[in-house]
């Protein structure tokens, strides 16, 4: 039945013709190195765009998938059994398909629009169910990373940082507005064929710009079709292909596919500095897993000190999220944990025991070398909770706590309740000022031990 449908919709289609490419892909700008030949696209690409017209806006369809079969460019014009081989794979195992489409449902909206807003097919968004099922925490043994399978080089390229703290590959933000720069440039290095152009972001540019010199050189076509190129490369356009269809004769094939709305399901929320997700999700009262499953850029239980400085939310919790934060001051965004160094500790060990980076230790102190001394106190982003089993490695005595201030509290009241002087509670919160004290704030104390140091 799969392969009767596919003859069907396959009926009537033209297959694609690509104009050789010329010798100019072969001039002195082939020989210049990749990052200088994406600046060069760059300079010119935004010229370009800063006088390009905007596009018109008809009333745009009330789904996702609407929108995306009224746009498909590339599949009408493609008439290849590997396309139908590859169909009928995905129509066989029908719950990959499912399943990322599933996955794709927060992010869709977002990358869909994006790509109509510059004008590309809309093939291009249905790129990540073929590259990830459009998993953002996806990794393949290449050690490509996110929806759009970024390898560290052409992500650093494309300006995806990684760090300690996170990692832009897997930032939908950010990787799609990488992706589609690197798509651009493919295409405008491929002289508009948007089937090199797919097929250089699977296996390089490189590669196949010698399968297009060879086949020229030897008086073959240079179209995709034409080319010798590795075979993952040869089942790519067909695997993207054949999801357009798909999705494009999805009831005609009998494919129930999630119901997508043509609304935004996330809002971004920006702000300064840092903040801890777990503080952010109470903000926003959205669950912790939710809002780690909409910014899996981030690696750690906070944001990143050196940003980016925003948080995707669902779109009803925006609002909530962006009037909590203006109610709390940077200063209590973050726990800042108060270790007093010990004889023998190292730096290394003490990030260990804080699951954290000897950079970000150094950094957050101001250290210019790894060299500490017993008795300096350091401060380091910690969750209060873990900070307490980081810095607290005590036996018998007392037992940590943690207190959290409400209205009207003061040092010295919170001091008496739990049997501690006000200089203590002061020195172990960092706390130099005792009217910084704020309802919400969360105190760390150590009752009948002493000096925590």
């Amino acid at each position: 039945m799969a392969a009767l449908a596919c003859g069907l919709i396959l009926a009537g289609c033209q297959t694609a013709t690509t104009k050789p490419q010329s010798q100019s892909q072969t001039s002195a700008r082939d020989r210049l190195p990749l990052s200088a030949r994406i600046t060069q696209w760059r300079q010119s690409h935004d010229s370009v765009k800063a006088t390009a017209p905007p596009a018109s806006t008809p009333t745009p369809p009330a789904d996702l998938w609407s929108l995306t079969r009224a746009n498909l460019e590339l599949e009408p014009q493609i008439d290849q059994s590997s396309v139908d081989d590859q169909l009928n794979r995905y129509l066989k195992h029908d719950r990959y398909m499912t399943k990322a489409a599933d996955q794709a449902a927060s992010y869709y909206h977002f990358v869909l629009n994006r790509v109509l807003e510059r004008r590309l097919p809309a093939e291009i968004a249905l790129l990540p169910f073929v590259e990830s099922g459009y998993n953002p925490l996806a990794r393949s043994p290449s050690h490509a990373v996110g929806a759009w399978q970024f390898i560290p080089g052409t992500a650093a390229l494309f300006g995806l940082k990684s760090s300690w703290w996170y990692d832009g590959r897997r930032d939908i933000i950010q990787s799609t507005t990488a992706a589609l720069d690197y798509l651009e440039y493919l295409n405008e290095r491929f002289e508009g064929d948007w089937l090199l152009a797919l097929a250089a972001y699977n296996c390089g540019e490189g590669c196949v710009a010698r399968a297009v010199k060879r086949n020229a050189a030897a008086g073959k076509a240079t179209d995709y079709w034409h080319l010798s190129l590795p075979r993952e490369t040869r089942r790519y356009i067909p695997k993207l292909i054949a999801v357009a269809r798909l999705i494009k004769n999805a009831e005609q094939l009998g494919v129930a596919l999630p119901k997508l709305d043509n609304t935004p399901y996330f809002d971004i929320v920006d702000f300064d500095g840092q903040i801890e997700l777990a503080k952010a999700a109470d903000l926003a009262d959205v669950d912790l897993d939710e809002l780690k499953r909409l910014n899996p850029g981030f690696n750690r239980w906070a944001t990143d000190p050196d940003g980016p400085h925003r948080l995707l939310v669902p779109v009803a919790n925006a609002d909530r999220l962006r009037q909590g934060l203006s109610r709390l001051p940077p200063s209590e965004r973050v726990h800042w944990a108060r270790y007093r160094i010990r004889s023998g500790d190292t730096l290394s060990g003490i990030a260990a025991r804080f699951d954290t980076s000897v950079a970000v230790i150094r950094k957050s102190n101001k250290l210019s070398s790894n060299r500490i001394r017993a008795g300096k106190t350091l401060l380091i982003p910690s969750p209060a909770t873990e900070a307490i089993a980081a810095a607290s490695p005590r036996t018998g005595g007392g037992q940590t706590r943690v207190h959290r201030v409400s209205s009207g509290d003061s040092l010295w009241n919170i001091a008496r309740r739990y049997g501690v002087s006000t200089e203590q509670l002061a020195d172990w919160n960092s706390i130099s000022d005792a009217r910084s004290l704020r309802p919400g704030q969360d105190l760390i104390l150590y009752p009948n031990t002493g000096d925590p140091g």
